[in-house]
């Protein structure tokens, strides 16, 4: 159950961040078409890094997520 959560919650983080050049947490729970928990979206976001679909860093005390160029 929670592999299959998981993943959705991947796609909605990468649907938010396809197209820009990276977003911060809050802007990709804003940006989401649907309401993101913090414990969802860190669910989602291991998987994108397990994946290599993501590069996450910290700006400004916060973290900045880009999607990779292996995609």
């Amino acid at each position: 159950m929670l592999k299959e959560k998981a993943g959705n919650v991947a796609g909605i983080i990468w649907n938010a961040l396809n197209g820009t050049e990276g977003l911060t947490q809050k802007q990709i729970k804003k940006a989401a078409t649907s309401k993101l928990l913090d414990k969802d979206f860190f669910l989602g976001l291991g998987w994108l890094l397990r994946e290599d679909k993501v590069v996450v860093t910290e700006k400004d005390g916060e973290l900045f997520v880009q999607l990779t160029d292996n995609d």
